[in-house]
């Protein structure tokens, strides 16, 4: 049987492993993952494992449900499923259930952890088999065991993993994924320095709110002593070659250790905050800190969160319009402060006409997320001069003796 779909027929299924096939989808196409910037597109990746209950972890966005059901059709008839897994509800996963459901037959058992049930239930009206599972459940499957382990708030109350018990397979949903799209699928066939990127993004930008509760995750799998050979994410490659790597960088990133690094985001009317940014960032690099200014036109939110992530200073400039802040420090600083970031030091500057309210916008963010503020803020009315630019390098000086060496 062939499913067509809006997006083409499908190219073939991938074996990952013995028995074990990824049957996802790559978007190539989209630019945009509700505010995240995915250049490189994504995909959704989902695992059909044939065994003695034939076995589909996870499905696909919507649009791409039929993709997914052509590469089973190639392995094995999807009818003959007889067990589908969610790992987590949201939409660029389960978007694709209901089409899958209704080919795999909808009395079939459908796992998810107990919160998955609930949120389930709410997304879609059907009346599926629901097995709810928590953490430490079994499924046999044959001659394999698949291990539940439930991961709530990473990234949502619902999520959970599936560990292939055997085949040290660890299926982690949302977890070190990566938002790309590229010919290949696994990390082996990609360097670091394509790859690795991505992964920063993708921890920076959906999970470093989260960052206590994976350290705790880690520590927990790590004090088990479960042996994990290769990890599938719902998102980007498949790390089998050295998943230690991945788990290795969330680690890292979720103690949130400052560098000797400043990033100084800003926006400009008439080059002046421009002018006071660039001097920020001069003298700064002059007291050896790796300073970079990003233009809030000209960056991406996502990526100067990226730059954000494991920098020590985070300096933000705005002129003043409206008695208020300009537009797009608004949209910055509102995704700023949802993220959290930690241990950084911070501090505000800009220009103004008359009235510069702008610096006192910020630093009421800055005291709201309890983030060490440097200095009052720095305003400049109109032109920076001789003695405002004195006053942004004094800043810059300022900024870097509070930088680890």
């Amino acid at each position: 049987m062939i499913f067509l779909s809006k997006k083409g027929i499908a190219m073939k299924p991938i074996e990952i492993a013995k028995d074990i096939y990824w049957v996802g989808a790559k978007d190539w196409n989209i630019r945009d993952f509700h505010g995240y910037s995915t250049y490189d597109g994504t995909t959704y990746n989902a695992f059909l494992i044939i065994d003695e209950k034939i076995t589909l972890i996870d499905t696909v966005k919507k649009e791409f449900a039929d993709e997914l059901l052509n590469k089973v059709s190639q392995v094995i008839d999807p009818k003959k499923i007889d067990y589908v897994i969610s790992n987590h509800t949201e939409m660029d996963h389960s978007g694709g259930l209901p089409r899958v459901m209704h080919a795999v037959g909808e009395d079939k058992p459908l796992y998810c952890s107990k919160v998955g049930y609930k949120n389930l239930s709410l997304h879609y009206p059907n009346k599926w088999n629901y097995q709810p599972v928590e953490t430490g459940g079994e499924l046999k499957i044959g001659k394999r065991t698949l291990s539940f382990m439930e991961t709530r708030m990473i990234h949502w109350p619902d999520s959970m993993f599936t560990y292939a018990v055997e085949d040290q397979i660890l299926f982690s949903s949302d977890g070190f994924g990566q938002h790309y799209a590229g010919v290949n699928l696994f990390d082996d066939q990609v360097s670091d320095e394509e790859i690795m990127p991505h992964a920063k993004k993708y921890f920076a930008n959906i999970l470093l709110l989260y960052s206590p509760l994976i350290q705790n995750l880690l520590e927990k799998v790590q004090e088990s002593g479960l042996q994990i050979k290769m990890i599938c994410p719902d998102h980007g490659i498949i790390w089998r070659k050295d998943p230690a790597k991945i788990v290795k960088a969330y680690a890292e990133w979720c103690n949130q250790m400052p560098k000797r690094k400043a990033v100084v985001v800003y926006d400009s009317m008439w080059h002046s905050t421009e002018k006071m940014a660039l001097t920020l960032v001069e003298s700064l690099g002059e007291e050896g800190v790796d300073a970079k200014p990003m233009h809030l036109r000209k960056w991406h939110r996502s990526e100067i969160m990226t730059e954000v992530l494991d920098a020590g200073a985070v300096i933000v400039g705005s002129p003043t319009l409206n008695n208020n802040i300009f537009p797009t420090l608004g949209d910055f600083l509102a995704y700023f402060k949802g993220l959290k970031p930690k241990n950084k030091v911070v501090a505000a500057f800009g220009s103004y006409g008359w009235s510069g309210e702008a610096v006192k916008i910020i630093n009421s963010v800055f005291e709201d997320m309890k983030l060490d503020i440097v200095d009052p803020g720095l305003k400049v009315q109109y032109v920076p001069e001789k003695d405002g630019i004195n006053a942004c390098r004094e800043l810059g000086k300022k900024i870097a003796e509070k930088l680890p060496q």
